[in-house]
């Protein structure tokens, strides 16, 4: 998957710090003391603030954020420094070397953006501070801390992807770009086809930033199942702008050609945000849960840290698995055969054209991608099994009635991605045309369908957006008002 003449260096030596002879166990005394401290005194920031109720302030919650990235920076780097200075081993392999690069630009440039966020909170404190809780309100910090964090995973993958061409593994191939094929539609149809994905893209973009909107600007929305929620919109939306706009410029251009680097960026953002709906469908499952068997624990027990840690944790998941994939992918190589049976670069049909030895990326596909896969689904489904004993116990329409109308939404947003994503995976033919339907479906198709389930059957966003177009009937009155007054002196 590379240009060639590459070198076949499959390991590096770092040669550490200059230390003199024999003083190698004082200098490890000393940055081993110095890092303990580091992680411990990190640590007791984040603990402290998540404690105490008067550190629950916009810039606590950035400083609480910047020394976990403090901790991580320094775990990236100061144990492998370590252990090389005890054990005079000096290699570090292709994957490591990777690996450790990414994490290190990714928490670097993590540091750099949460200095930025706290540097504007300072701001807004001081020269605004009659303004200074409706500015630096709940939502926009936590916008700018997952906005730092996808900022900053964009910048170190597209270094280390950059650096990957350059360093890989010796008996690569000369493969730079793939064809793919897209979806079998029969010919003359192309146009029909266009429209109707293009109708439900712009679908799932606009109903998809509604319900972010309507979350953020009406205040009753503010609970942990709408946080969550907000979460998996902005998720649905980038996982079909991840594949539809390049699907759809292939149908219009009939150029099936994708580069390497951007085949590896699909592909890795894809892994990405479906492993982020997996993990916040599961974070809502545990939320519904909360709310109907503990209601009057429900507000300490989802409290605001926790939902945070909730949904960097879920982050945090999504990057560390579709990294581990995508650097096992970019160590193989590939023949003079480079045509994708798909729409998009998924990892099945990208191992299928290798001729290396795939058996270690099948192996971690089926453990760790399994485990990523069941364990969620195993959490959603304890928790509703929770819920349907707590409801058998005391049977009665009323409160079955309020389970439903309470978890509905989310009941059926699991059914539609579980079942089309197994269907992928499970119950489907292997290259055929049904592993492309089934994924048209969970790619397209779910998130294009997740606004309209929970604008349907939830009141509250009925609510809210009935408040939302009530809010513009009246502005634009108003702005018309004047002119009405105007042409009736007139006359």
């Amino acid at each position: 998957m590379r240009p060639e003449n590459q070198s076949s260096v499959s390991q590096f030596l770092l040669l550490g710090f200059p230390i003199p002879p024999g003083q190698q166990g004082v200098f490890f005394t000393l940055f081993l003391g110095m890092y303990l401290t580091t992680v411990l005194g990190n640590l007791l920031i984040i603990l402290l603030i998540r404690l105490d109720s008067r550190l629950h302030t916009p810039m606590y919650f950035f400083l609480s954020h910047l020394a976990f990235t403090d901790v991580c920076f320094s775990s990236v780097t100061v144990p492998k420094m370590l252990t090389d200075l005890q054990t005079q081993q000096q290699s570090i392999p292709y994957v490591g070397c990777i690996s450790q690069l990414y994490f290190f630009i990714l928490f670097a440039s993590v540091n750099s953006f949460l200095l930025a966020g706290m540097a504007y909170d300072r701001y807004v404190a001081i020269c605004h501070p009659l303004r200074y809780t409706t500015i630096m309100r709940s939502g926009l910090c936590m916008f700018l801390v997952a906005g730092s964090y996808m900022a900053a995973c964009v910048h170190a993958l597209f270094h280390t992807l950059l650096l990957v061409r350059l360093m890989r593994p010796e008996n690569q191939s000369s493969v730079s770009q793939f064809l793919l094929l897209g979806l079998p539609i029969p010919p003359g149809q192309q146009g029909v086809f266009f429209t109707l994905f293009l109708g439900m893209y712009l679908t799932t973009v606009l109903g998809n930033l509604l319900i972010i909107l309507l979350i953020r600007l009406d205040s009753r929305l503010h609970t942990p199942m709408y946080f969550f929620l907000s979460h998996l919109a902005f998720s649905d939306l980038s996982l079909s702008s991840v594949t539809v706009p390049k699907m759809l410029m292939n149908m219009q251009t009939r150029q099936q050609s994708i580069s390497y680097v951007g085949c590896i960026s699909q592909m890795y953002f894809f892994i990405l945000f479906v492993g982020l709906d997996n993990f916040l469908l599961a974070v809502m499952a545990y939320d519904r849960y909360v709310a109907i068997c503990h209601p009057l624990h429900y507000t300490t027990i989802m409290r605001e840290g926790l939902c945070v840690l909730l949904v960097v944790g879920s982050w945090i998941l999504s990057c560390l698995h579709d990294l581990l994939h995508t650097l096992l992918l970019v160590r193989l190589s590939f023949g003079a055969d480079n045509i994708i049976s798909h729409f998009l670069c998924d990892l099945a049909a990208l191992l299928k054209l290798s001729c290396s030895d795939i058996s270690l990326n099948e192996l971690v596909l089926f453990t760790e991608g399994g485990m990523i896969f069941f364990l969620p689904f195993g959490v959603i489904l304890g928790s509703y099994i929770r819920i349907g004993i707590i409801i058998l116990r005391v049977p009665s329409t009323k409160r079955i009635f309020k389970v439903f109308s309470t978890c509905g939404s989310h009941l059926s947003v699991v059914f539609l991605y579980y079942g089309t994503a197994s269907g992928v995976y499970f119950f489907s033919s292997s290259g055929g045309s049904k592993d492309i339907i089934a994924s048209v479906m969970y790619t397209i198709v779910t998130p294009m369908l997740n606004p309209f389930i929970y604008s349907l059957r939830n009141r509250d966003i009925k609510q809210a957006l009935e408040m939302c177009v009530n809010r513009v009937k009246f502005f634009n009155w108003q702005s018309l008002n004047p002119l009405v007054a105007v042409r009736s002196r007139v006359r």
